[in-house]
């Protein structure tokens, strides 16, 4: 049961069904069940614009419609499930009936996690979550230990990225529905691995959203990309604040999910005395303590603020962890000559440096992109604290073509991208077939049933990338299920050619993440980096006791660099090399031959393009 004073939606205890809905501004609310009878019943007007019913005998899968002041059928906002869609009625859900078997199932803290983020509807050939499930222990010998699903509420159609949901609490019945998430999570929790889910609570989706109809769930007050701002602070917000902040308890405690990533959070708009983000932290510490098991908050942020990671009493937002897209930008830039196109305010390996020390490039400087000085320093934030990755939906999905980094850059720059990732301080995570360099675009497409609405997404996606578009160039049309089809990942790849090598290589730096005491530091003061020969990269990381230190050696250049590695310890022994032949998946006149061990002060080579990582002898 919901820890709220306010119930949102349908709920299921023993035999008696409660409906309840916000609608401060209406003077009746009518339940107009479906299934199993036909039949009106009007509902009674309760505190704060809470209309609510019970009754007694109703089937687990009882289908229903309000019709705020009795005139028309709407879907209930805040509905479990919409067997028939986004226009369809609204189901009652028991999530008392699921016979969950991960009892004895402990989260895995954020900063030991190897995190995966997927799409369902293009992960498997079905795009169901229960398809997920044949493929878990294909992840979890790779090393992953956490997904991250795209959001999974309720969308127009059948496909769609998610973040145009239009039913935040409600499952996506293409997908599989309540119950089809509810066996994924139980089968990852059984394989050790964790489940974070996005969720949306900055705008809601364009087509089969009808919440203006019961209250004022937007405000004129601040604008998104996306349409109006959601009601966090302007009149009659209480119910808005009630609603949101409350989904998460809903999928923490009905679902078992261990995590949110929540999207977009500089579009949450809230002037108040206690901040939307600090109001949902309240509430799901105290879950916390009715539950006894963690639950992690992940922000997406465009701040470049370190107040998102700390805790509301020094003036915070309270989220566990953020994600950190200047590390994409920062390496990325060096990796494909392009990149400057795209990202032109990155560019240079003293950027990189600061992204593995500091983590935030952009911390205060004037920024030609933004118009404007830009960030604060996050030298002081623990790596723990950010999410890195070198691909995720927006950085392939926002591009013309859908072009992964495997598109646009050769094998062994795709080596070094992997190891700067892995190897950095931050909490990893990998888009979906990263692991073994998916080579399948990743499209933007949606599946509306609105004309206008299709040809203003159409439209407005070509306005946005005409920059971008060469001479000739087709704009993908996002509503084509064949622009959807595109994107199915091609499983039988991992186990080919430069695929299967790529797979190892990532295994094999996961492997070394998990295995080396060295990655547990993740204090900024126990790394730093140094640039050398021009594009060259040394990061050094130490132990809290100086006892061991770990040096990776990155050279992003066309010629061959070289580095004396720190007299400060008196032997190093080899960990990784990129040239060695078993991350070699073709025949090459060069051959290297890496030294095993050396002593402090002597000078290693580092042909094109690689990555070393030497570790000091255990004295």
């Amino acid at each position: 049961m919901l820890i709220t004073s306010t119930l949102h939606g349908t709920e299921k205890n023993n035999n008696t069904t409660t409906f309840s809905v916000w609608a401060p501004l209406c003077n009746r609310m009518v339940l107009h069940l479906v299934h199993p009878h036909d039949k009106e019943m009007e509902m009674t007007k309760h505190e704060e614009g809470y209309w609510k019913i019970s009754i007694d005998d109703l089937p687990d899968n009882a289908t229903y419609f309000f019709k705020p002041d009795g005139e028309k059928d709407y879907p209930d906002p805040a509905s479990q499930f919409q067997p028939q869609g986004v226009h369809g009625h609204s189901q009652v859900v028991n999530h008392q009936l699921f016979a969950w078997t991960d009892q004895q199932w402990k989260s895995i803290p954020l900063q030991n996690m190897i995190l995966y983020e997927l799409h369902v509807g293009t992960f498997t050939k079905e795009g169901t979550f229960e398809a997920i499930i044949s493929r878990l222990h294909d992840l979890k010998e790779t090393g992953i230990n956490a997904i991250e699903l795209m959001p999974v509420s309720q969308f127009a159609g059948n496909r769609n990225w998610g973040y145009d949901g239009a039913y935040p609490y409600a499952v996506q019945n293409t997908y599989g529905g309540p119950e089809g998430l509810k066996k994924l999570v139980d089968a990852c929790h059984r394989e050790g691995i964790a489940v974070i889910l996005d969720v949306v609570y900055n705008h809601l989706g364009p087509e089969g959203c009808y919440f203006s109809s019961f209250g004022p769930y937007t405000t004129n007050k601040y604008n998104t990309p996306w349409g109006k701002a959601l009601n966090f602070d302007d009149a009659w917000s209480d119910g808005v604040r009630e609603y949101f902040s409350n989904n998460p308890l809903y999928w923490f405690e009905h679902f078992h999910i261990d995590g949110l990533r929540c999207d977009a959070i500089h579009f949450v708009f809230d002037n108040g005395a206690v901040n939307f983000w600090e109001y949902t932290h309240q509430k799901v510490k105290a879950l916390e303590e009715k539950l006894g098991r963690p639950f992690l908050l992940i922000a997406e942020s465009d701040l470049n603020s370190p107040k998102v990671v700390q805790p509301p009493e020094l003036g915070g937002y309270g989220f566990d962890g953020q994600w950190l897209d200047d590390f994409h930008h920062a390496l990325y830039v060096l990796l494909d000559e392009k990149g400057k196109e795209r990202y032109y305010d990155f560019g240079t390996m003293k950027q990189l440096a600061k992204a593995f020390t500091d983590g935030f490039v952009h911390s205060g400087e004037w920024v030609q992109f933004r118009k404007k000085h830009f960030g604060v320093s996050s030298k002081g934030v623990p790596g723990n604290k950010f999410i890195a990755h070198n691909q995720n939906h927006d950085q392939i999905g926002n591009r013309v073509q859908g072009e992964r980094l495997s598109m646009l850059v050769d094998v062994e720059k795709l080596q070094l991208a992997a190891a700067a990732l892995l190897l950095s301080p931050y909490v990893p995570l990998l888009f979906m077939g990263e692991e073994y360099g998916e080579d399948v675009p990743f499209y933007f497409f949606v599946s509306h049933t609105d004309k206008e609405l299709v040809e203003a997404v159409k439209e407005g996606r070509k306005k946005e990338f005409a920059s971008f578009l060469n001479e000739g160039e087709i704009f993908p049309d996002p509503q084509a299920e064949k622009t959807f089809m595109k994107c199915k990942l091609q499983w039988h790849k991992r186990h080919e050619g430069k695929y299967k090598m790529l797979l190892n290589w990532h295994k094999e730096l996961i492997r070394l993440r998990n295995s080396h005491s060295i990655f547990q530091y993740t204090d900024k003061k126990y790394i730093s980096a140094e640039v050398f020969g021009g594009k060259g990269l040394a990061i050094h990381r130490r132990s809290e006791n100086a006892a061991h230190h770990l040096i990776c050696l990155f050279n992003l250049s066309e010629k061959e660099l070289h580095y004396h590695l720190p007299s400060s310890q008196p032997a190093w022994h080899l960990l990784l090399h990129s040239k060695q032949p078993q991350w070699q998946y073709q025949h090459t006149s060069e051959n290297y031959k890496p030294v095993l061990q050396m002593n402090g002060n002597e000078k290693v080579q580092l042909p094109p393009y690689c990555v070393v990582a030497y570790a000091s002898m255990l004295q």
